[in-house]
Protein backbone atom coordinates (compact mmCIF):
# COMPACT_ATOMS: atom_id res chain seq x y z
CA UNK A 1 0.00 0.00 0.00
CA UNK A 2 2.89 2.38 0.61
CA UNK A 3 3.66 2.18 -3.11
CA UNK A 4 0.32 3.88 -3.74
CA UNK A 5 1.69 7.08 -2.20
CA UNK A 6 4.08 7.61 -5.13
CA UNK A 7 1.83 6.51 -7.99
CA UNK A 8 0.30 8.91 -10.46
CA UNK A 9 -3.36 9.78 -10.05
CA UNK A 10 -4.10 8.07 -13.37
CA UNK A 11 -2.37 4.86 -12.32
CA UNK A 12 -4.28 4.86 -9.04
CA UNK A 13 -7.49 5.30 -11.00
CA UNK A 14 -6.58 2.41 -13.28
CA UNK A 15 -5.88 0.29 -10.21
CA UNK A 16 -9.31 1.13 -8.81
CA UNK A 17 -10.93 0.29 -12.14
CA UNK A 18 -9.13 -3.07 -12.27
CA UNK A 19 -10.27 -3.92 -8.76
CA UNK A 20 -6.70 -3.92 -7.41
CA UNK A 21 -7.13 -0.80 -5.26
CA UNK A 22 -10.05 -0.02 -2.99
CA UNK A 23 -10.72 3.73 -2.63
CA UNK A 24 -11.32 3.32 1.12
CA UNK A 25 -7.99 1.57 1.66
CA UNK A 26 -6.29 4.12 -0.59
CA UNK A 27 -7.71 7.07 1.30
CA UNK A 28 -6.88 5.49 4.67
CA UNK A 29 -3.32 4.99 3.46
CA UNK A 30 -3.02 8.65 2.54
CA UNK A 31 -4.62 9.84 5.78
CA UNK A 32 -2.27 7.63 7.82
CA UNK A 33 0.70 9.02 5.90
CA UNK A 34 -0.46 12.57 6.54
CA UNK A 35 -1.00 11.95 10.24
CA UNK A 36 2.44 10.33 10.60
CA UNK A 37 4.52 12.72 8.50
CA UNK A 38 6.80 14.98 10.58
CA UNK A 39 6.12 17.99 8.35
CA UNK A 40 2.39 17.37 8.00
CA UNK A 41 1.37 20.43 10.05
CA UNK A 42 3.55 22.59 7.80
CA UNK A 43 1.92 21.18 4.66
CA UNK A 44 -1.77 20.80 5.55
CA UNK A 45 -3.72 23.59 7.22
CA UNK A 46 -6.64 21.20 7.71
CA UNK A 47 -7.09 17.46 7.12
CA UNK A 48 -10.70 16.52 6.34
CA UNK A 49 -10.70 12.95 7.66
CA UNK A 50 -14.48 12.52 7.81
CA UNK A 51 -15.15 14.02 4.40
CA UNK A 52 -12.38 11.99 2.79
CA UNK A 53 -13.60 8.70 4.26
CA UNK A 54 -17.20 9.42 3.30
CA UNK A 55 -16.25 10.28 -0.28
CA UNK A 56 -13.98 7.24 -0.49
CA UNK A 57 -16.77 4.95 0.72
CA UNK A 58 -19.08 6.31 -1.97
CA UNK A 59 -16.38 5.82 -4.62
CA UNK A 60 -15.79 2.27 -3.41
CA UNK A 61 -19.49 1.48 -3.72
CA UNK A 62 -19.61 2.88 -7.26
CA UNK A 63 -16.57 0.83 -8.22
CA UNK A 64 -18.15 -2.37 -6.92
CA UNK A 65 -21.31 -1.64 -8.91
CA UNK A 66 -19.41 -0.79 -12.11
CA UNK A 67 -20.66 2.79 -11.95
CA UNK A 68 -17.43 4.76 -11.68
CA UNK A 69 -17.73 8.37 -12.81
CA UNK A 70 -14.37 8.46 -14.53
CA UNK A 71 -10.75 7.42 -14.27
CA UNK A 72 -10.08 9.56 -11.18
CA UNK A 73 -13.15 8.41 -9.24
CA UNK A 74 -11.85 7.53 -5.76
CA UNK A 75 -8.44 9.22 -6.08
CA UNK A 76 -7.49 11.45 -3.10
CA UNK A 77 -6.11 14.96 -3.71
CA UNK A 78 -5.35 18.14 -1.76
CA UNK A 79 -6.71 21.67 -2.13
CA UNK A 80 -4.91 24.97 -1.61
CA UNK A 81 -6.40 26.92 1.28
CA UNK A 82 -8.06 29.53 -0.91
CA UNK A 83 -10.71 27.23 -2.34
CA UNK A 84 -13.89 27.47 -0.30
CA UNK A 85 -14.74 24.19 1.40
CA UNK A 86 -18.07 23.86 3.19
CA UNK A 87 -17.64 23.61 6.95
CA UNK A 88 -13.83 23.76 6.80
CA UNK A 89 -11.80 26.90 7.39
CA UNK A 90 -10.61 28.65 4.22
CA UNK A 91 -8.16 31.34 5.32
CA UNK A 92 -5.86 31.84 2.31
CA UNK A 93 -2.76 31.57 4.48
CA UNK A 94 -3.61 34.76 6.33
CA UNK A 95 -4.35 35.56 9.95
CA UNK A 96 -6.56 38.32 8.58
CA UNK A 97 -9.02 35.62 7.53
CA UNK A 98 -8.72 33.44 10.64
CA UNK A 99 -11.98 31.69 11.41
CA UNK A 100 -13.43 32.16 7.92
CA UNK A 101 -15.58 29.05 7.33
CA UNK A 102 -17.57 28.95 4.05
CA UNK A 103 -20.97 27.29 3.85
CA UNK A 104 -20.42 25.86 0.36
CA UNK A 105 -17.63 24.49 -1.79
CA UNK A 106 -15.88 26.43 -4.53
CA UNK A 107 -17.23 25.55 -7.96
CA UNK A 108 -14.08 23.67 -8.92
CA UNK A 109 -14.28 21.62 -5.73
CA UNK A 110 -17.92 20.86 -6.51
CA UNK A 111 -16.94 19.72 -9.99
CA UNK A 112 -14.08 17.56 -8.71
CA UNK A 113 -16.32 15.98 -6.10
CA UNK A 114 -18.91 15.24 -8.77
CA UNK A 115 -16.14 13.46 -10.72
CA UNK A 116 -15.50 11.28 -7.65
CA UNK A 117 -12.25 12.81 -6.43
CA UNK A 118 -11.65 12.55 -2.69
CA UNK A 119 -10.79 15.71 -0.72
CA UNK A 120 -7.98 15.03 1.77
CA UNK A 121 -7.88 18.58 3.10
CA UNK A 122 -6.49 22.08 2.67
CA UNK A 123 -2.84 23.01 2.14
CA UNK A 124 -0.79 25.92 3.44
CA UNK A 125 0.14 28.79 1.13
CA UNK A 126 1.74 32.22 0.97
CA UNK A 127 -0.35 34.97 2.60
CA UNK A 128 -3.26 35.85 0.30
CA UNK A 129 -1.23 34.20 -2.49
CA UNK A 130 1.06 37.23 -2.94
CA UNK A 131 4.51 35.61 -2.97
CA UNK A 132 6.32 33.17 -5.21
CA UNK A 133 8.53 31.83 -2.43
CA UNK A 134 6.10 29.95 -0.19
CA UNK A 135 7.52 31.51 2.97
CA UNK A 136 4.80 32.16 5.55
CA UNK A 137 6.05 32.97 9.07
CA UNK A 138 2.49 33.86 10.11
CA UNK A 139 1.03 30.35 9.60
CA UNK A 140 3.40 27.71 8.23
CA UNK A 141 6.11 27.28 5.61
CA UNK A 142 6.04 23.93 3.76
CA UNK A 143 9.44 22.32 3.03
CA UNK A 144 10.93 21.74 -0.40
CA UNK A 145 11.26 18.07 -1.30
CA UNK A 146 14.91 18.55 -2.31
CA UNK A 147 16.07 20.72 0.59
CA UNK A 148 14.35 20.60 3.97
CA UNK A 149 15.74 24.01 4.88
CA UNK A 150 14.48 25.68 1.72
CA UNK A 151 11.07 27.04 0.81
CA UNK A 152 8.83 25.01 -1.47
CA UNK A 153 7.89 27.87 -3.80
CA UNK A 154 4.63 29.73 -3.75
CA UNK A 155 2.09 30.59 -3.42
CA UNK A 156 0.80 27.00 -3.83
CA UNK A 157 3.54 25.78 -1.51
CA UNK A 158 1.57 23.21 0.45
CA UNK A 159 -0.10 21.91 -2.71
CA UNK A 160 3.30 21.05 -4.17
CA UNK A 161 4.67 19.70 -0.90
CA UNK A 162 1.65 17.45 -0.38
CA UNK A 163 2.28 15.72 -3.71
CA UNK A 164 6.07 15.66 -3.57
CA UNK A 165 6.10 14.22 -0.04
CA UNK A 166 3.58 11.50 -0.92
CA UNK A 167 0.68 13.03 1.02
CA UNK A 168 -1.70 13.50 -1.94
CA UNK A 169 -2.01 12.03 -5.42
CA UNK A 170 -2.26 15.58 -6.82
CA UNK A 171 -2.81 19.11 -5.54
CA UNK A 172 -5.02 21.90 -6.79
CA UNK A 173 -3.50 25.38 -6.69
CA UNK A 174 -3.85 28.82 -8.18
CA UNK A 175 -1.51 30.86 -10.37
CA UNK A 176 -1.59 34.68 -10.60
CA UNK A 177 2.09 35.24 -11.38
CA UNK A 178 3.60 31.76 -11.17
CA UNK A 179 2.05 30.21 -8.08
CA UNK A 180 1.41 26.79 -9.64
CA UNK A 181 4.52 26.59 -11.80
CA UNK A 182 7.20 27.74 -9.34
CA UNK A 183 6.36 25.23 -6.58
CA UNK A 184 5.84 22.52 -9.19
CA UNK A 185 9.27 23.21 -10.67
CA UNK A 186 11.04 23.36 -7.32
CA UNK A 187 9.44 20.07 -6.22
CA UNK A 188 9.97 18.16 -9.49
CA UNK A 189 6.30 18.12 -10.50
CA UNK A 190 4.17 19.05 -13.48
CA UNK A 191 2.32 22.34 -12.99
CA UNK A 192 -0.37 23.62 -15.37
CA UNK A 193 -1.25 27.31 -15.51
CA UNK A 194 -4.58 27.68 -17.25
CA UNK A 195 -5.70 30.70 -19.24
CA UNK A 196 -7.33 33.39 -17.10
CA UNK A 197 -11.10 32.98 -17.31
CA UNK A 198 -11.06 29.37 -18.47
CA UNK A 199 -11.50 27.53 -15.15
CA UNK A 200 -14.08 28.89 -12.73
CA UNK A 201 -12.75 30.96 -9.83
CA UNK A 202 -16.17 31.14 -8.16
CA UNK A 203 -15.70 30.44 -4.47
CA UNK A 204 -11.95 31.11 -4.63
CA UNK A 205 -10.32 33.78 -2.46
CA UNK A 206 -9.01 36.31 -5.01
CA UNK A 207 -5.68 38.11 -5.30
CA UNK A 208 -5.86 39.93 -8.65
CA UNK A 209 -8.96 38.64 -10.37
CA UNK A 210 -7.94 39.51 -13.94
CA UNK A 211 -4.81 37.38 -13.55
CA UNK A 212 -6.02 34.68 -11.14
CA UNK A 213 -6.13 31.14 -12.57
CA UNK A 214 -6.78 27.66 -11.19
CA UNK A 215 -4.57 24.69 -12.06
CA UNK A 216 -3.25 21.30 -10.91
CA UNK A 217 0.16 20.24 -9.58
CA UNK A 218 0.73 16.62 -10.55
CA UNK A 219 3.15 13.75 -11.08
CA UNK A 220 2.50 13.52 -14.82
CA UNK A 221 1.11 15.40 -17.78
CA UNK A 222 -1.65 12.80 -18.04
CA UNK A 223 -2.70 13.66 -14.48
CA UNK A 224 -2.73 17.36 -15.33
CA UNK A 225 -5.02 16.73 -18.30
CA UNK A 226 -7.38 14.54 -16.26
CA UNK A 227 -7.56 17.03 -13.41
CA UNK A 228 -8.20 19.97 -15.71
CA UNK A 229 -11.16 18.02 -17.09
CA UNK A 230 -12.41 17.27 -13.57
CA UNK A 231 -12.14 20.91 -12.50
CA UNK A 232 -14.19 21.98 -15.51
CA UNK A 233 -16.62 19.08 -15.60
CA UNK A 234 -15.44 18.16 -19.10
CA UNK A 235 -13.84 15.24 -20.93
CA UNK A 236 -10.04 15.05 -20.79
CA UNK A 237 -8.10 15.57 -24.04
CA UNK A 238 -6.71 12.50 -25.80
CA UNK A 239 -2.92 12.47 -25.35
CA UNK A 240 -2.27 9.23 -27.22
CA UNK A 241 0.22 9.38 -30.06
CA UNK A 242 1.67 12.73 -29.01
CA UNK A 243 4.94 13.44 -30.81
CA UNK A 244 7.49 16.24 -31.14
CA UNK A 245 8.22 15.43 -34.76
CA UNK A 246 7.67 18.57 -36.79
CA UNK A 247 7.05 20.78 -33.76
CA UNK A 248 8.47 24.31 -33.86
CA UNK A 249 9.64 25.68 -30.53
CA UNK A 250 10.98 29.17 -29.87
CA UNK A 251 13.44 29.72 -27.03
CA UNK A 252 12.82 33.18 -25.58
CA UNK A 253 16.12 35.02 -25.20
CA UNK A 254 15.36 38.40 -23.65
CA UNK A 255 14.46 38.94 -19.99
CA UNK A 256 13.99 35.28 -19.02
CA UNK A 257 17.64 34.31 -19.53
CA UNK A 258 19.08 37.27 -17.66
CA UNK A 259 20.90 36.21 -14.50
CA UNK A 260 19.69 32.61 -14.59
CA UNK A 261 21.63 30.66 -11.95
CA UNK A 262 24.00 27.92 -13.09
CA UNK A 263 21.94 24.82 -12.17
CA UNK A 264 18.65 25.96 -13.72
CA UNK A 265 20.47 27.21 -16.82
CA UNK A 266 22.36 23.96 -17.40
CA UNK A 267 19.22 21.90 -16.80
CA UNK A 268 17.19 24.05 -19.19
CA UNK A 269 19.75 23.98 -22.01
CA UNK A 270 20.14 20.22 -21.68
CA UNK A 271 16.36 19.81 -21.76
CA UNK A 272 16.12 21.91 -24.94
CA UNK A 273 18.72 19.66 -26.55
CA UNK A 274 16.64 16.59 -25.69
CA UNK A 275 13.52 18.16 -27.18
CA UNK A 276 15.45 18.92 -30.36
CA UNK A 277 16.78 15.37 -30.49
CA UNK A 278 13.19 14.11 -30.22
CA UNK A 279 12.21 15.93 -33.41
CA UNK A 280 11.41 19.52 -32.49
CA UNK A 281 12.88 22.45 -34.40
CA UNK A 282 14.36 25.01 -32.00
CA UNK A 283 14.61 28.71 -32.93
CA UNK A 284 15.91 31.54 -30.70
CA UNK A 285 13.38 34.35 -30.25
CA UNK A 286 13.66 37.92 -29.03
CA UNK A 287 10.37 39.59 -28.09
CA UNK A 288 10.77 43.23 -26.94
CA UNK A 289 7.11 43.34 -25.94
CA UNK A 290 7.98 41.07 -23.00
CA UNK A 291 10.31 43.74 -21.61
CA UNK A 292 7.60 46.35 -22.04
CA UNK A 293 5.04 44.15 -20.29
CA UNK A 294 7.40 43.57 -17.37
CA UNK A 295 7.54 47.32 -16.85
CA UNK A 296 3.76 47.29 -16.33
CA UNK A 297 3.70 44.41 -13.86
CA UNK A 298 4.00 46.40 -10.63
CA UNK A 299 1.12 48.66 -11.65
CA UNK A 300 -1.14 45.85 -12.81
CA UNK A 301 -0.63 43.28 -10.05
CA UNK A 302 -0.12 45.51 -7.02
CA UNK A 303 -2.95 47.94 -7.79
CA UNK A 304 -5.54 45.19 -8.16
CA UNK A 305 -4.23 43.27 -5.16
CA UNK A 306 -4.30 46.34 -2.91
CA UNK A 307 -7.66 47.40 -4.29
CA UNK A 308 -8.98 43.98 -3.30
CA UNK A 309 -7.36 43.70 0.13
CA UNK A 310 -6.22 47.18 1.20
CA UNK A 311 -9.06 47.89 3.62
CA UNK A 312 -8.71 44.49 5.28
CA UNK A 313 -4.95 44.85 5.59
CA UNK A 314 -4.99 48.37 6.99
CA UNK A 315 -7.59 47.38 9.60
CA UNK A 316 -5.01 45.06 11.21
CA UNK A 317 -1.64 45.32 9.42
CA UNK A 318 0.37 43.62 12.16
CA UNK A 319 -1.25 40.30 11.29
CA UNK A 320 0.80 40.19 8.09
CA UNK A 321 4.43 39.32 7.38
CA UNK A 322 6.05 42.69 6.68
CA UNK A 323 7.48 42.08 3.19
CA UNK A 324 4.16 40.75 1.87
CA UNK A 325 2.22 43.61 3.49
CA UNK A 326 4.65 46.06 1.89
CA UNK A 327 4.20 44.42 -1.49
CA UNK A 328 0.44 44.93 -1.24
CA UNK A 329 1.01 48.54 -0.23
CA UNK A 330 3.00 49.06 -3.41
CA UNK A 331 -0.36 49.39 -5.14
CA UNK A 332 -1.70 52.01 -2.75
CA UNK A 333 -0.55 55.05 -4.73
CA UNK A 334 -1.52 53.85 -8.20
CA UNK A 335 -4.36 55.87 -9.66
CA UNK A 336 -7.32 54.56 -11.63
CA UNK A 337 -6.15 56.27 -14.87
CA UNK A 338 -2.71 54.68 -14.46
CA UNK A 339 -4.26 51.25 -13.93
CA UNK A 340 -6.59 51.54 -16.93
CA UNK A 341 -3.81 52.86 -19.14
CA UNK A 342 -1.52 50.00 -18.11
CA UNK A 343 -4.17 47.43 -19.04
CA UNK A 344 -4.76 49.09 -22.40
CA UNK A 345 -1.03 48.97 -23.06
CA UNK A 346 -0.82 45.31 -21.99
CA UNK A 347 -3.68 44.35 -24.29
CA UNK A 348 -1.78 45.92 -27.19
CA UNK A 349 1.42 44.08 -26.22
CA UNK A 350 -0.48 40.79 -26.10
CA UNK A 351 -1.53 41.36 -29.71
CA UNK A 352 2.09 41.94 -30.72
CA UNK A 353 3.19 38.78 -28.88
CA UNK A 354 0.47 36.67 -30.49
CA UNK A 355 1.52 37.77 -33.96
CA UNK A 356 5.21 37.17 -33.21
CA UNK A 357 4.75 33.60 -31.93
CA UNK A 358 1.98 32.54 -34.34
CA UNK A 359 4.35 30.31 -36.27
CA UNK A 360 5.52 28.37 -33.22
CA UNK A 361 3.88 25.53 -31.32
CA UNK A 362 5.36 26.63 -27.99
CA UNK A 363 7.74 29.15 -26.48
CA UNK A 364 10.30 27.71 -24.06
CA UNK A 365 12.11 29.20 -21.05
CA UNK A 366 13.45 28.11 -17.65
CA UNK A 367 10.53 27.75 -15.22
CA UNK A 368 12.45 29.58 -12.50
CA UNK A 369 15.81 31.30 -12.85
CA UNK A 370 16.90 30.39 -9.31
CA UNK A 371 16.95 27.51 -6.87
CA UNK A 372 14.76 27.30 -3.73
CA UNK A 373 16.16 29.83 -1.23
CA UNK A 374 16.87 29.08 2.41
CA UNK A 375 13.85 29.89 4.57
CA UNK A 376 15.78 31.28 7.54
CA UNK A 377 17.76 33.67 5.36
CA UNK A 378 14.57 34.92 3.73
CA UNK A 379 13.21 35.80 7.17
CA UNK A 380 16.37 37.45 8.45
CA UNK A 381 17.43 39.34 5.32
CA UNK A 382 14.68 41.63 4.00
CA UNK A 383 16.57 42.69 0.89
CA UNK A 384 17.27 39.07 0.01
CA UNK A 385 13.58 38.26 0.37
CA UNK A 386 12.56 41.03 -2.04
CA UNK A 387 15.17 40.28 -4.69
CA UNK A 388 14.62 36.51 -4.61
CA UNK A 389 10.84 36.84 -4.73
CA UNK A 390 10.94 39.11 -7.78
CA UNK A 391 13.50 36.89 -9.52
CA UNK A 392 11.55 33.74 -8.71
CA UNK A 393 8.39 35.04 -10.40
CA UNK A 394 10.04 36.79 -13.36
CA UNK A 395 9.87 33.99 -15.92
CA UNK A 396 6.51 32.55 -14.97
CA UNK A 397 5.01 36.05 -15.03
CA UNK A 398 5.52 36.12 -18.80
CA UNK A 399 2.68 33.62 -19.12
CA UNK A 400 0.36 35.68 -16.92
CA UNK A 401 1.14 39.01 -18.56
CA UNK A 402 0.67 37.60 -22.05
CA UNK A 403 -2.48 35.74 -21.04
CA UNK A 404 -1.19 32.30 -22.03
CA UNK A 405 -1.68 28.68 -21.12
CA UNK A 406 1.62 27.38 -19.73
CA UNK A 407 3.05 24.24 -18.16
CA UNK A 408 6.25 23.39 -16.31
CA UNK A 409 7.86 19.97 -16.61
CA UNK A 410 10.67 18.41 -14.58
CA UNK A 411 14.01 18.27 -16.38
CA UNK A 412 15.45 15.44 -14.29
CA UNK A 413 17.64 17.90 -12.37
CA UNK A 414 16.25 18.50 -8.85
CA UNK A 415 14.24 21.74 -8.53
CA UNK A 416 14.88 22.73 -12.15
CA UNK A 417 11.95 22.90 -14.56
CA UNK A 418 11.38 23.84 -18.17
CA UNK A 419 8.31 25.88 -19.08
CA UNK A 420 6.29 25.54 -22.28
CA UNK A 421 4.01 28.46 -23.13
CA UNK A 422 1.16 27.90 -25.58
CA UNK A 423 -1.69 30.00 -26.87
CA UNK A 424 -4.50 31.46 -24.78
CA UNK A 425 -7.25 28.86 -24.31
CA UNK A 426 -4.97 26.32 -25.99
CA UNK A 427 -4.66 23.96 -23.03
CA UNK A 428 -5.60 20.81 -24.94
CA UNK A 429 -2.94 21.33 -27.60
CA UNK A 430 -0.39 22.39 -24.98
CA UNK A 431 -1.04 19.22 -22.97
CA UNK A 432 -0.47 17.02 -26.04
CA UNK A 433 2.82 18.79 -26.72
CA UNK A 434 3.76 18.53 -23.05
CA UNK A 435 3.03 14.79 -23.07
CA UNK A 436 5.46 14.33 -25.93
CA UNK A 437 8.01 16.58 -24.23
CA UNK A 438 7.64 14.64 -20.99
CA UNK A 439 8.53 11.44 -22.84
CA UNK A 440 11.54 13.08 -24.46
CA UNK A 441 12.77 14.43 -21.14
CA UNK A 442 12.49 11.01 -19.55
Amino acid sequence: MQDWLNMSAADLGRGIGAGDIDPVALTDTYLAAIDAHPASARIYSAVTHDRARSEAAAASARAQLGQRRGLLDGVPISWKDLFDSAGTATEAGSRLLAGRVPDRDAEVLQNATAAGLVCLGKTHMSELAFSGLGLNPMTATPPCINDAGAVAGGSSSGAAASVAHGLAAAGIGSDTGGSVRVPAAWNDLVGLKTTAGRVSARGTVPLAARFDTVGPLTRSVEDAALLLAALEGRTAPDLRGASLTGMRFATLQNTVMDGVRDAPKRAYLAAVERLEAAGATITPLTAPEVDDAMDLAATLFSAEAYGTWGAVIEADPDKMFGPIRDRFRGGRGITAPEFVSAWQRLDALRTVWAARVAGYDCVLMPSAPNMPPNAERLISDGNYYVTENLLTLRNTRVGNLMGLAAITLPTGVPSCGIMLCGAAMGEERLLRIAKAAETALG
